[in-house]
């Protein structure tokens, strides 16, 4: 087959063979009664890697985003198409382009009880900006100049410059309303106004939260859910088989999710998902500074094949790290592309002085990644694709917390991560590649710095006009395509497994946790 062709034999068997090895083992063992350790009362959900930080203003990764998204709450909640629609704020006004005034929900209280107002919000902005907490989410407010309270329900937000993305920024996931007074430690026992409250979490073994009686918007139906984490997928694949687990999103290889459609007592949810796959650089590096570097790697790598043999074709290929049909995301001919051609990768190298060795090998870059099944199947399969032009990709994987925090201190040359709900805003751009977006102060981990970039998106947040916000954005991702300091995959399709003795469960476009307010155990 064509596509299949293009990824070398060996690269293609040995995927084949460890998926087909990882199935039988899944199929040998256990294959016994379904057994169940736990209260029939609590649902166990699988996480890949702990949660790094509980408290939403300080949690940059998905575990974080999606476990602190059902202990709190934020100002608005984005629905299946990124519209932003009322949630602890009713209603919000913008007298002028730099005011922004929300008048809170009557009757919130905090899940110990004491009343969610102005001031709780209030605070929680301040504290993102004021120095009390080192946090990637302080450039995402930026714009504030100063937060007042009018009363006890009503909220005024003054800002420096007219900022687009503001409301967005508020939004699930990415915005919680803590307490006044929570400190920089207050993610170790979190306390919000969410569906669900926080009860114990211990490090690289489990989360416990349980129903929050009390909510305003109504009580969950399930009592109390483990987040127990299970970083191996195999092993997360046995136990949803043996019935020690319940649910698992997006935290085995669909060739498991295949095999585990079969089982009598689970079941597949599949649907598309906002969450995009990319490969970032650090532009710093005395290799990867040379954009053409960037460009043959790009070249190098077959997306397609890598989609179709690991992803049994069941993601889309992304050219920009917004959502599919997002109306901000340029379209097909409008940036540059780089479709599998390896002639072309070599003479990019060649251009940049990069000659070949007696081996062939023109360059020695290394990838960095955590130890989650698909990214490695993924980085395996890359390393023979760069392989043919002339690139050494050296692979190194690590438990979640230490690969993020490499990430994070820019430790690396080159890694393979997924955005997840931050990328459904174009602020994104922003956020990730804005010269003032350093960790901590935001995602620009690869620090790459362009002041045509930095106009073009402050122009894109002065605008009121739509068509001239896309026009902006649309010039972005022109200037991010051709210097490429990162490559956008593909967006996978969201993968739910669960157990029948649950019903309910609705997987968000998102690939958030929030089915869990709605889903039951029967």
């Amino acid at each position: 087959m064509r596509l299949a062709s293009r990824i070398p034999a060996h690269a293609i068997k040995m995927h084949e063979w460890g998926t087909r090895i990882c199935v039988l083992v899944m199929l040998l063992l256990f294959t016994g009664c379904r057994r169940r350790m736990e209260d029939p009362r609590t649902v166990v959900m699988i996480l890949e890697s702990s949660p790094t930080n509980l408290d939403v203003r300080q949690g940059t990764d998905a575990q974080s985003e999606f476990v602190g998204g059902l202990i709190f709450d934020a100002l608005v909640k984005k629905d299946e198409h990124f519209n932003l629609q009322p949630w602890l704020a009713t209603n919000w006004e913008q007298p002028d382009r730099l005011t922004w005034v929300f008048h809170l929900r009557d009757g919130v209280r905090f899940q110990d009880g004491q009343p969610l107002g102005a001031k709780d919000v209030a605070y929680t902005i301040r504290s993102m900006i004021d120095g009390s907490l080192v946090t990637a989410k302080s450039g995402a407010f930026s714009s504030v100049e100063k937060v007042e309270v009018v009363d006890p329900l009503t909220l005024r937000v003054r800002l420096k410059r007219p900022d687009a993305a503001l409301l967005f920024n508020m939004s699930d996931g990415l915005f919680g309303v803590v307490p006044v007074g929570a400190g920089k430690d207050f993610g170790l026992h979190p306390m919000g106004s969410g569906a669900f409250r926080f009860v114990s979490a211990v490090q690289d073994k489990e989360v416990i939260v349980e129903r929050n009686a009390g909510y305003w918007a109504g009580p969950a139906k399930i009592e109390r859910v483990r987040f127990s984490v299970v970083p191996d997928a195999i092993t997360a694949a046995l136990e949803l088989k043996k019935g020690s687990a319940d649910l698992a999103s997006n935290a085995v290889t669909l060739d498991m999710v295949h095999e585990l459609a079969k089982e009598p007592g689970l079941k597949v949810e599949s649907g598309p998902s906002s969450r995009v796959i990319y490969t970032n650089f650090n532009v710093t590096d005395p290799v990867l500074k040379d954009k053409r570097v960037r460009q043959a790697v790009a070249c190098a790598m077959d997306r397609q094949a890598i989609v179709n043999a690991i992803w049994r074709g069941e993601a889309q290929l992304a050219d920009t790290l917004l959502p599919p049909a997002h109306w901000a995301a340029a379209g097909p001919g409008e940036m540059a592309a780089y479709p599998h051609d390896v002639e072309r990768a070599k003479r990019l190298l060649e251009e940049a002085g990069l000659h070949a060795d007696k081996d062939g090998m023109r360059v020695r870059i290394t990838l960095k990644t955590s130890t989650d099944e698909t990214t490695r199947l993924m980085a395996a399969v890359l390393q023979q694709q760069l392989r043919s032009a002339g690139i050494d990709l050296q692979i190194r994987s690590a438990e979640f917390g230490t690969f993020y925090s490499d990430v994070t201190k820019g430790a690396f040359q080159m890694y393979a991560l997924r955005w997840i709900g931050s990328n459904e805003d174009p602020d994104i751009f922003r956020y990730v590649f804005g010269s003032d977006r350093f960790p901590p102060k935001g995602g620009n981990r690869g620090r790459y710095v362009n002041a045509r970039v930095d106009q073009l998106m402050k122009a894109a947040g002065d605008a009121s006009d739509r068509e001239e916000q896309r026009r902006e954005y649309v010039e972005v991702q022109r200037i991010l395509a051709d210097e490429l300091p990162g490559i956008p995959l593909w967006y996978p399709n969201n993968d739910v497994v669960y157990s029948t003795r649950l019903a309910g469960v609705r997987p968000r476009v998102s690939g958030n946790f929030d089915f869990l307010r709605e889903a039951e155990v029967r």
